[in-house]
């Protein structure tokens, strides 16, 4: 009989922590341990493992609610993940149900972690830091604490290297499968935004060289990937602190070439950062989605700069125009605080303005809340909760009526879609170049002869919402 135990690990929040899981999932493994499949759920599981989010209010007490499910089926509950990080022993003090809080440099041990709780051993959960506060690893640290790590059910290893805040990266190993796969092109950020507080526990910014991301790129291709999503926590960062602040542009053609990947997607720009040169590659290199996903977070000047950040209405619109006279159908996402302290009902009449000219595809709109140790909690101009309540409602009302109508504008055009799912009547239903996985619409295609993984053209005949339906003709 095995004496191998098992762990199952449920992923909350966004696709950067997909791939935290599934580098978690590689060390569990090599520790000899048995990953529960999905379906499994922690049904039979020793350990069950959450990589929680902790990036807004909402997201917390989703983490707390696994958690506490998880602790229900009577398995021991490991807290990991970005709320696990940032509140570390608070949240072991404040949540005895579950068994162990662990932090980012807990990941290398990850399996003695586990033996630990299993064997009943208390865990001294760890006090947050500012983490900004840590140098980053330097190109010689990288390259000395490489580690080789032996292959896991006969899939190849990945290249030595370094994951930001976890130490020696190991084998990646795929939870989700599918055509689409994420790709972590960085870690960290080294924006001041002064309502995030994700720089505190994710720590300055990191890029990974790119010869590692073009490795992992060709494993991702081997292991069924069709689709690539840059994800990190600010990609038009990516190769400043490698002294290449076109790093990114450079990077794109050589990632939409490598064997059996179809569609490369960047996702997480800033407008600030958005150069002529990152535009012209995501537009312009076969491969790559012309797609952007902006971070505009609001279109008045007063409130972007107590945001700290830059830009307003005009310039945000002329950078939209710089993008459509290269490729007229490119798809944008964009998300939206309002609320913000000291926000005027002018300032709301700004983000309308915006909205209504921009045409974008896909638009969250998110009321603001205080968050721990930010800059922002402190500010003066606290809005009522109830009228920010009122403005999300007013802005989410709008942007959907906005939305549909840039759907509806697609009707008659010619899209090509990734197919992933078995759709309605027979049907498939994928994503189009302007639509990024789980946050945008979806698109269902009909037609003889199609399967799941293919990229086809179709010809939109409909839309529905955010979401499009289209036929082969």
């Amino acid at each position: 009989m095995s004496t191998r135990r098992k762990v199952s690990l449920i992923t909350l929040g966004c696709a950067r922590n997909e791939v935290d899981s599934e580098e978690l999932a590689a060390r569990i493994e090599d520790a000899g341990w048995d990953l529960a499949d999905g379906a499994d759920g922690a049904d039979g599981a020793d350990v069950v493992v959450v990589n929680t989010c902790g990036f807004i209010e909402a997201a917390k007490k989703d983490s707390i609610d696994t958690l506490l499910a998880a602790h229900d089926s009577g398995a021991k509950v490991v807290a990991a993940g970005c709320m696990a990080e940032r509140y570390g022993r608070e949240l072991a003090e404040a949540l005895p149900e579950a068994d162990a809080v662990i932090g980012f440099d807990d990941y290398t041990a990850i399996g003695e972690r586990l033996d630990d709780v299993v064997a009943g051993r208390a865990h001294d959960a760890h006090t947050p830091r500012d983490r900004r506060t840590l140098l980053p690893i330097s190109p010689v640290e990288r390259a000395a604490s490489r580690v080789a790590v032996p292959g896991h059910g006969g899939q190849d290893d990945l290249p030595d290297g370094v994951a930001p805040a976890s130490g020696p990266r190991v084998l990646r190993r795929r939870l989700g499968g599918g055509p689409v796969a994420p790709l972590k092109l960085a870690s960290g950020c080294d924006r001041r935004c002064t309502f995030c507080a994700i720089p505190a526990f994710r720590g300055a910014y990191v890029s990974r060289p790119p010869a590692e991301v073009l490795e992992e790129a060709r494993w991702l291709a081997g292991h069924g990937a069709r689709e690539l999503v840059l994800v990190s926590e600010n990609s038009t960062s990516y190769g400043k602190d490698l002294g290449d602040l076109r790093a990114l542009e450079k990077l794109l053609p050589d990632l939409a070439a490598v064997d059996g990947i179809e569609r490369v997607r960047v996702s997480y720009l800033q407008p600030a950062e958005t150069r002529p040169g990152l535009i012209e590659a995501i537009c312009g290199t076969p491969g790559v989605a012309p797609y952007f996903d902006m971070s505009f977070q609001h279109a008045s000047g007063p409130v972007l700069r107590s945001m700290r950040r830059f830009g307003d209405r005009e310039r945000f619109l002329g950078l939209l125009d710089q993008i459509r006279a290269l490729a007229p159908e490119a798809g944008v996402r964009s998300n939206f605080i309002v609320g913000f302290p000291g926000e005027t009902e002018d300032d709301v009449e700004e983000l309308v303005r915006f909205l209504s000219a921009a045409r974008l595809d896909a638009v969250g709109v998110f009321g603001y809340s205080d968050e721990d140790g930010t800059e922002a909690a402190n500010l003066d101009g606290k809005l009522d909760p109830a009228e920010v309540a009122a403005r999300v409602e007013e802005l989410s009302s709008l942007a959907e009526e906005l939305t549909a109508q840039r759907a509806e504008d697609r009707v008659g055009t010619r899209v090509r879609v990734l197919l992933e799912d078995k759709g309605e009547d027979g049907g498939f239903e994928g994503r189009a170049e302007h639509q990024a996985p789980e946050v945008d619409g979806t698109v269902l295609v009909r037609g003889e002869g199609l399967a799941l993984g293919d990229i086809v053209a179709a010809r939109v005949v409909d839309s529905d919402g955010v979401d499009l339906s289209a036929d082969m003709s």
